[in-house]
C-alpha cells in the first residue's frame, strides 16, 4: 500500500465506515509536524456519523456535539499508537476534559473524542500527544463549531 493511501486511512479512519466524510475531510483536515511525526486533526459535527457507526465507537450524536479525530503518523506515513489527553476551552475559559478512545481499522490508528458546544462557538483545543517511543508534544488549535440540525 502506498504512503498516500496510508495517510488517507490514518487522517480519518472513519472514512472507511462513513463515506459521507470524504468530501468534508478533503477540505477541513489539518496537519502539523512534530519532529518526525505528523499529526492530522479534524473536528466534525457528530451528525455526519451514521448512527450505527457512532454507537459502535461509543460516540454521542446530536445537535451541538462534534467529534475530534486525531491521527499520528510515523515517518513512513503509518498510524502510530499514541497517548492523547487534553481539553477544550471556550472563550469564557470554561474547560471540558476530552476523553479519547483509540480505534484501529486496517492499518489506520486514530483517536476520537466527543465535545459539546453551542452554535458558532469557538473552542480552543489543548492536547498532549505522546507517540510510542517518542517525546511528548503539545498541539493547540481553535475552531468555530456549528450546531447542525
Amino acid at each position: 500500500m502506498n504512503q498516500s493511501r496510508w495517510r488517507r486511512g490514518a487522517i480519518c479512519g472513519l472514512t472507511l465506515c462513513a463515506p459521507l466524510f470524504l468530501a468534508t475531510v478533503g477540505s477541513a483536515e489539518q496537519m502539523r509536524k512534530f519532529g518526525e511525526h505528523e499529526v492530522h486533526y479534524i473536528v466534525i459535527p457528530s451528525l455526519f456519523l451514521q448512527a450505527d457507526i457512532a454507537h459502535r465507537h461509543g460516540l454521542r450524536r446530536g445537535k451541538g456535539l462534534s467529534i475530534v479525530n486525531i491521527s499520528v503518523l510515523d515517518p513512513a506515513g503509518k498510524g502510530t499508537v499514541s497517548q492523547i489527553s487534553g481539553h477544550s476551552r471556550n472563550l469564557l475559559e470554561q474547560r471540558t476534559a476530552l476523553q479519547f478512545q483509540e480505534v484501529r481499522e486496517g492499518g489506520a490508528v486514530y483517536y476520537l473524542a466527543d465535545v459539546r458546544h453551542t452554535d458558532q462557538e469557538v473552542l480552543r483545543f489543548n492536547l498532549r500527544i505522546q507517540p510510542t517511543g517518542a517525546e511528548a508534544f503539545a498541539l493547540a488549535f481553535q475552531q468555530r463549531l456549528y450546531a447542525e440540525d
